[in-house]
């Protein structure tokens, strides 16, 4: 999935260019291009797809050039996370035929970091053993760390009949919850954080759209004989002006009886927010992370500090600065407490209002 704007990224991000298409950790490889690598080692490049905005269809290309063009399914506009799978899931079963049986999907957002590589692709292929031999849907949960206010819930218990007990069945999933209910989630131990990674076999997600998102599930099937030709493009405009604005978490996982968790731990991040890199960027002795520029940092501490240097970093000089993003581009500049980053997505709204950048 790789249509979002990432608008908590601001500066960086932009609708131009968004997250998944930059290098924000200094690596050499964008977010996409890392998922991309991450996919390859358990999915053959021919079974990878990618749905995005029309808008981006360039940017995926020249990011992931060995994909066969046929295999970049573009959205006319944001129609948010279920008819973006309703659109593969059709795709998927009109490419496999009569093999769609036992077809199996991993759905995975573009603009995640995973470090623990070997871990998540252990952890993926139990999933989808375990997807393909049940009737269920399954998601990767990931161990809490901290209460964070800015992650879904995952509350599970014990699945009968299962070997491996880091498969646990779902009991509630909860978005975002205030502080004190995440502390109360984290001293509970039996929640994890919802990952927004979803492993299950087509036959079942087809019968989960055909229950639960019934109307989404008819507007695909009438067309799905225009997917992968001239047609699907028109096909496709049509379907999304009819379309509800719905996620898959609200569409289907949170009314489903049958799904499955993962336990899992393998260094994941949804980098949804500065403060997030945060933890991920290398840091000096005081807490500061940084990446993209050379950090003089005086009396201060616990700041992420971020420049968009192509050619070579830029010099950074702080001074009694605490827990601070300061993220400098070519045309931008963002100074924002960590503690209210979630005040950017506001911004970039305001801006879009005002009809700036």
């Amino acid at each position: 999935m790789a249509g979002g704007i990432g608008s908590r990224f601001w500066p960086m991000s932009r609708e131009t260019q968004p997250k998944q298409f930059l290098d924000i950790l200094g690596t050499g490889r964008s977010l996409i291009q890392m998922t991309y690598d991450r996919l390859c080692r358990m999915v053959p490049n021919e079974n990878i797809v990618v749905v995005t905005q029309e808008r981006y269809r360039g940017l995926v290309h020249e990011h992931l050039g060995q994909l066969p063009p046929e295999n970049v399914l573009c959205e006319p506009f944001m129609r948010n996370t279920a008819p973006c799978i309703a659109y593969a899931n059709h795709w998927v079963a009109n490419k496999a035929g009569d093999k769609a049986s036992e077809a199996v999907m991993i759905v995975a957002p573009s603009d995640h970091l995973i470090l623990k590589e070997d871990d998540f692709l252990e952890i993926a292929q139990l999933a989808a053993e375990h997807s393909l031999s049940t009737n269920q849907l399954v998601t990767l949960g990931i161990k809490p760390s901290r209460p964070d206010t800015g992650y879904g819930y995952i509350q599970f218990e014990d699945l009968p009949d299962v070997d491996d007990n880091r498969i646990r069945s779902v009991k509630t999933f909860t978005e975002k919850p205030q502080r004190e209910l995440a502390e109360q989630f984290l001293a509970s131990g039996d929640f994890y954080w919802n990952s927004g990674i979803f492993i299950w076999s087509l036959q079942n997600i087809t019968a989960a759209f055909e229950k639960h998102l019934p109307e989404m599930q008819d507007l695909f099937q009438e067309s799905a004989a225009a997917f992968s030709t001239p047609a699907e493009k028109s096909a496709i405009q049509l379907i999304y002006g009819d379309c509800e604005n719905i996620s898959i978490d609200y569409g289907i996982m949170e009314k489903a009886p049958n799904v499955a968790v993962v336990l899992s731990d393998f260094g994941w991040s949804d980098l949804g927010t500065w403060g997030s890199l945060h933890e991920k960027l290398p840091l000096d002795e005081h807490g500061n992370g940084t990446t993209g520029s050379e950090l003089w940092a005086h009396e201060a501490a616990g700041n992420v500090v971020v420049t968009d240097a192509e050619k070579k970093k830029k010099i950074v000089a702080i001074r009694g600065l605490n827990d601070f993003i300061v993220v400098d581009t070519e045309d931008a500049l963002l100074v924002c407490p960590k503690s209210e980053e979630q005040w950017i997505k506001q911004l970039v709204t305001e801006m879009k209002t005002r009809k700036t950048r």
